[in-house]
């Protein structure tokens, strides 16, 4: 392979030989500017007076709250293992709680958690740096946590945005070029960097005009309101700015610049990019796209319906496929278990418009064209790095993010979990909330920690890098907030006509499309990346353009026919053209003013387009709320399956020129104030609330939180302690072991096992079920589970199992459509979630709860929402036992090495290692693995005693 020579915007030898010195020496943290002394008075959070929590909020972020590192710092961490300061002082007590958690006391909680009261004690002040006169930067020294205090609104917005560039800078710049399509040019031409950005460009494809037009829009439609948020945008981009200038000038940047060959390390020669307002906009697509989104996969669901319908005719296959659809099954966890109904996104009666595709003849819309170079050979060409920087080499051929991060369709990564518990039932008379999001394991996380406090603002918590004016998630003075994932669905797909502007006859390549009668030709749009090999991506040099065509109603994605006429399948998303739009939303939640109790809180949670579910608490009340811009549709359109592009079929008061549409009122959200408890895990909301996608079924994670929370509530007396515990005994429980075990094990014992090696497994599953069915060390840093082999054949034996009860009565075909809407499984060492393999998330989508219905139907037992049909066994017991026995089997013959293969970080046979949790490295810093917990990456638990 030819190696080139590069005058480096690396290190050179020279240079990093005069680097050696300040390996060894002091650095400043996070990379970040010298700061000033620390002061002696409680600093840089409101007066105590209006902190009314009593040192009772408490919060956690892994590995920590240092997101940049200089280049010395990154090859000081590769070479001797040293940490740069506050990058992984979270990562210890996050860790800690698996196995310390069945001792917990309140008194414990602030081991595995930060106190988060407003302000920095006198004497735990690391550091005070002050980038305007009105405002100051106060850093405590456990944790190195930014609390901002202006004494104006801009201060204090640009002093928000001057620590997020001093925290997590490359990050920031990182997800701006992932928004605008352009992560190969700018961090390598990896092929993940190529799949990622091939897969969520497509999702949020704009022009700077369009960028630049959803600031308008917010300025000119949202009042007051939305002048300051504009207003308090801009002020947090030039603090962005500011610290970006200081940190090129000073040398203190990210090293990641150096390494991806923007900035020559000797001579300083190079550019960070300035930030502009419409970076915040692109940023907030990823943000949307990652956790906001919901519905899609219209064209996936039509073809599995058809497949249903070609192997059992029509009727039986659409009652087969709602079946496994499962848009309200009865038996589904819900947040709202009191029985308040509310429909929304249903089946209706009598669909009109849902357009099937022909069978045969659906094509994906092609994307990539052109490819050049590396884009095309894949090829590697690395450069010649000097010895010093050898550890550094190729850190990124394997890109920055997993490449299926924004996967297109119904399954969108699973997030995030809450429970509450109303103040009837805790020991104190208060309401206590452990919540918070499950963003993934990154270093730097995606979200940045800080304390705001400022004319009309006054929180701490978290928010997303780049987008952080204002707390998205945390306490406010006397009231505290988070978020889950609620993936309803705002997302729908039309089959637009095809025709030919010019006349003639259409074709399926064509690119005209009938709008309201009109042939009107399709926008392409186009983004060109280009990128040569770095230190950092070995990746040779590379070009390809990604090219999309948009109409008045979405993006076009496939292509078919529908009764022999052409189409464009296109997909349009509520909140497309509306990516910032709920900003608004989090300018009141942060606003003193405005939130004053639930009531409150739930105005301020209409104001988010996105689809989360919202929950609150303070010292009187708990409540929840169901945001996002619900689409009303026309009477009669089924959004689960492609529907024909028509105005009398598009949503009610669609205008295509901002995406606006009439949505569904407030009050027909998914709510409640004071339920006994309310939990969340991305489970369903209500009753009559369809799910947007497969898999919300009779199991579903939300069952390991809510039989706890019920049980605890049930007992009274709950604490902040009790209920921590709940949440982290289902972080490290297998659901299948606790939920779907049982029945297996009674089809098993329906007849006296009498192979000697399969009632050896059925004795191993039937104790580690006894025991509570845990994937967790059995003390802390042993890396060894209790059952170890019991968990091995369980991992081996469900995928085999699920195939053998279900494939032989559906067919090859139905059963591998089925299953590409949703996967059989997803534990914990399987390579899925939002950072690939080591993610932490598990069991959010599988078909435990369709194996569940299914083995108690064989058993006689009663099922509510059944199956059309009966799979094990062809519905009898005898046949269903030996074909779990048989594939029992072969699971437990399955030696750990083929069971957990290894990867880059883990030997193969290691068990521990496989289920394990690693931070997927954005730059050049690296984590341990901790033990694996299914559980929010950043982690709040509260109990106000007290009101305003």
């Amino acid at each position: 392979m030819r190696r080139r020579i590069v005058r480096l915007r690396t290190l050179t030898a020279g240079a990093a030989l005069a680097l050696g010195a300040s390996l060894l020496a002091p650095l400043p943290g996070a990379g970040a500017a010298p700061r000033e002394p620390a002061a002696q008075e409680r600093s840089a959070g409101a007066a105590e007076e209006n902190d009314y929590c009593g040192s009772q909020c408490a919060d956690v972020l892994p590995p920590g709250a240092s997101g940049n590192a200089t280049l010395a710092e990154i090859l000081a961490h590769r070479v001797f293992g040293t940490q740069p300061a506050h990058a992984d002082d979270q990562l210890g007590p996050y860790d800690a709680l698996s196995s310390g958690y069945p001792s917990l006391t309140d008194d414990k909680l602030t081991e595995f958690f930060d106190d988060a009261s407003f302000g920095v004690p006198g004497d735990q002040v690391a550091s005070v740096t002050k980038p305007r006169d009105d405002v100051t930067i106060t850093r405590d020294k456990k944790y190195g946590v930014p609390h901002i205090k202006g004494t104006t609104r801009y201060g204090t917005e640009f002093g928000a945005g001057f620590a997020a560039g001093q925290d997590r800078l490359w990050l920031i710049d990182l997800f701006r070029h992932i928004g605008r399509g352009q992560l190969t040019s700018f961090a390598g031409g990896a092929p993940a960097n190529q799949g990622l950005e091939q897969q969520f460009w497509p999702q949020a494809p704009y022009t700077e005009q369009d960028l630049e037009k959803q600031v308008d829009y917010i300025k000119s439609t949202q009042g007051e309101r939305g002048k300051q948020a504009m207003e308090d945008a801009q002020a947090y981009i030039d603090g962005l700015n500011a610290y970006r200038t200081k940190s090129k000038d000073g040398r203190y940047f990210p090293g990641e610049y150096v390494l991806t060959g923007k900035i020559d390390a000797v001579t300083n020669v190079g550019e960070i990019e300035p930030f502009k307002i419409t970076d915040m906009i692109a940023l907030a697509s990823v943000v949307g796209g990652l956790f906001g989104n919901g519905g899609g996969g219209e064209v996936e669901s039509a073809l599995s319906l058809l497949e249903s319908q070609k192997k059992y005719g029509v009727e039986k296959g659409t009652k087969v496929w709602e079946s496994f659809r499962a848009r309200n099954d009865p038996e589904a966890v819900q947040t709202i278990h009191d029985g308040t109904s509310f429909p929304y996104a249903g089946k209706p009666e009598k669909a009109r418009g849902t357009a099937l595709p022909d069978p045969g003849s659906v094509e994906r819309e092609q994307l990539v064209y052109d490819r050049e170079g590396g884009a095309r050979t894949g090829a590697k060409d690395p450069v010649r790095a000097p010895k010093k920087l050898k550890p550094l080499q190729g850190m990124y051929d394997k890109g920055v993010l997993p490449s299926d991060l924004f996967r297109a369709d119904g399954h969108k990564k699973g997030m995030s979990n809450a429970l509450l518990v109303s103040g009837k039932h805790t020991a104190s008379g208060n309401p206590v909330a452990v919540f918070g999001p499950q963003t993934g394991y990154f270093a730097p996380q995606l979200l940045m920690q800080q304390e705001l406090q400022g004319p009309g603002i006054s929180a701490r918590g978290v928010s997303f890098a780049g987008v952080g004016m204002y707390v998205q998630l945390g306490r406010g003075q006397d009231y505290a907030w988070s978020a889950t994932s609620a993936g309803q669905d705002i997302t729908d797909t039309y089959a637009v006509e095809l025709c030919e502007p010019g006349g003639g006859a259409p074709t399926k390549q064509s690119t005209g499309y009938l709008y309201r009668g009109t042939c009107t030709p399709m926008e392409k749009m186009e983004r060109k990346n280009a990128w040569k090999p770095t230190l950092a991506d070995s990746t040779a040099a590379g070009s390809y353009r990604m090219q999309v065509f948009r109409t008045k109603y979405g993006i076009v994605t496939h292509r078919a026919s529908v009764d022999g006429k052409p189409v464009a399948y296109v997909s349009l998303r509520s909140t497309y053209r509306h990516e910032a739009d709920s900003i608004i939303g989090f300018q009141m939640l942060n606003d003193p003013t405005y939130v004053k109790d639930s009531a409150t809180f739930k105005k301020a949670a209409q104001h988010i387009s996105y689809a989360f579910n919202w929950f609150y608490a303070d010292s009187r009340d708990i409540a929840y709320y169901n945001s996002g811009a619900n689409p009303e549709r026309a009477d009669g359109v089924d959004p689960a399956l492609p529907v024909k592009a028509g105005q009398d079929l598009e949503w009610r008061d669609f205008d295509p020129a901002d995406n606006t549409s009439a949505q569904t009122p407030p009050a027909e959200h998914p709510q409640s104030v004071n339920q006994d408890y309310y939990i969340s895990w991305n489970n369903k909301q209500a009753d009559d609330f369809s799910t947007a996608g497969f898999g919300v079924s009779a199991v579903h994670r939300g069952d390991l939180l809510d039989g706890r929370v019920k049980k605890l509530t049930e007992e009274g007396g709950v604490t902040r302690a009790s209920l921590t515990q709940a949440m982290s005994e289902a972080a490290v429980t297998d659901l299948r072991g606790e939920q779907v075990l049982p029945e297996l094990l009674k089809v098993l014992r329906s007849k006296p096992v009498t192979d000697p090696q399969q009632a050896k497994a059925v004795q191993q599953l039937e104790a580690w079920h006894k025991a509570g069915a845990q994937r967790n060390q059995t003390a802390a840093g042993t890396k060894t589970y209790a059952h170890p082999d019991a968990v091995r054949i369980m991992d081996a034996w469900w995928p085999l199992l699920v195939e053998a009860e279900f494939k032989p009565g559906l067919g090859k075909e139905l059963y591998g459509a089925l299953t590409a809407q949703l996967a059989t499984d997803e534990a914990p060492s399987a390579g899925h979630g939002p950072t690939g393999a080591h993610a932490g998330s598990a069991f959010q989508y599988g078909w435990w709860g369709y194996a569940d219905k299914d083995l108690r139907k064989v058993l006689g037992e009663p099922v509510k929402g059944e199956l059309a049909d009966t799979y094990c066994g062809g519905g009898k017991l005898d046949a269903c036992r030996d074909a779990l026995l048989a594939t029992l089997g072969q699971a437990a013959a399955k030696p750990a090495t083929e069971v957990y293969p290894g990867d880059d970080s883990c030997k193969a046979g290691d068990q521990w290692c496989a289920d394990s949790v690693i931070h997927r490295a954005l730059g050049g810093i690296t984590h341990k693995p901790i033990q694996w917990q299914n559980r929010p990456t950043y982690q709040q638990v509260v109990e106000f005693p007290r009101h305003r």
